[in-house]
């Protein structure tokens, strides 16, 4: 017993005494403060679809509009979300058939870059996003440069990661099974892209032409592919490649929208992209001919292995274009 309480008498000791040796001096500086954006995961109804979509930063910030491209979702996002959002109010929808969003029937709802600008457009009109900078990747430059043309007063700048817009963008033999099913839609052509939502080419659109693959993260294509493998989810991808043979008519259009309006640009390309190649950034200079250019060592997806380059370059161009 003796024996106990002389234990239990030490260890009081030690806990009375451990804050006293713990404490810091009275001059010394406070600790460093340090602010975590809160990221919200909202839906909203468009036409009866559910629309999920990713928001942070000040509700009365200037609006960055993240549009995603194939085979993911505004998840491509998650690392850039919190680096802009402490100034910029930061939206990033998943187009309905993608991520957290509904997926209809494809006979049931219309897969087309039109409906899908339409969406997005319904979307950002409903949640006040009235102005907008528009960040463009793959799909969503198609997306967003029709944004862009229904509203091109509403643009406040571009930013565009292998995004395209022009006929050199689009010469990679990627394209050329895609293209024999834009001229026949027979079901022959339709079964012949079917590998193309498949984990294999999921898992080298993230990882081919990376200067250090161990930066990037094996989520990303489990990610993507649990959600590609979805009930019916391989009729709307193959819809969607389908109708991107319909922005190729626009492409003029487009460009007009880039020399009339003229809207401060930052091309951030990862040149080492089998998809969108390097091809198709130099040609937006031609209309374009002020946008900051910066051709990055990556590949399709270069988010994921060269955000440290990339965000500064974002983050620069945005200060000094939309907090004028």
């Amino acid at each position: 017993m003796k024996r106990l309480l002389t234990v239990a008498a030490l260890a009081a000791a030690t806990i009375t005494t451990a804050p006293a040796a713990l404490a810091l001096p009275e001059d010394a500086p406070p600790p460093p403060s340090i602010s975590v954006p809160v990221i919200h995961y909202r839906t909203a109804m468009i036409d009866g679809v559910k629309v999920f979509y990713r928001e942070a930063g000040p509700a009365d910030g200037p609006v960055v509009l993240l549009l995603h491209g194939f085979p993911t979702s505004s998840h491509m996002f998650r690392n850039l979300i919190p680096l802009l959002a402490d100034k910029y109010r930061v939206i990033a929808p998943d187009y309905p058939g993608y991520g957290q969003s509904d997926a209809p029937d494809h006979k049931q709802f219309a897969y087309t870059f039109a409906n899908q600008a339409e969406i997005v457009d319904k979307l950002v009109t409903q949640i006040g996003a009235r102005r907008y900078a528009l960040y463009v990747k793959d799909y969503g430059a198609p997306i967003g440069y029709r944004l862009a043309l229904k509203h091109p007063e509403r643009v406040s700048g571009l930013i565009v990661q292998n995004g395209n817009a022009y006929d050199e963008g689009l010469q990679s033999p990627f394209w050329d099974p895609i293209k024999v099913y834009w001229r026949d839609r027979s079901q022959k052509n339709r079964d012949a892209l079917n590998n193309l939502v498949t984990l294999d080419i999921t898992k080298f659109q993230y990882t081919d032409g990376m200067g250090d693959v161990a930066r990037i993260s094996p989520d990303n294509w489990v990610h993507d592919q649990a959600l590609l493998d979805r009930p019916g989810n391989r009729d709307v991808q193959l819809d969607m490649l389908g109708d991107y043979s319909s922005n190729v008519p626009l492409y003029p259009q487009f460009q007009e929208f880039f020399r009339t309006r003229r809207p401060p640009t930052l091309i951030v390309w990862g040149k080492n992209d089998k998809i969108f190649p390097e091809e198709g950034a130099h040609p937006y200079l031609r209309d374009l001919p002020k946008a900051e250019i910066h051709i990055l060592d990556s590949g399709h997806f270069a988010l994921e292995d060269r955000l440290d380059v990339m965000a500064p370059l974002i983050r620069d161009f945005l200060d000094r274009n939309l907090t004028k």
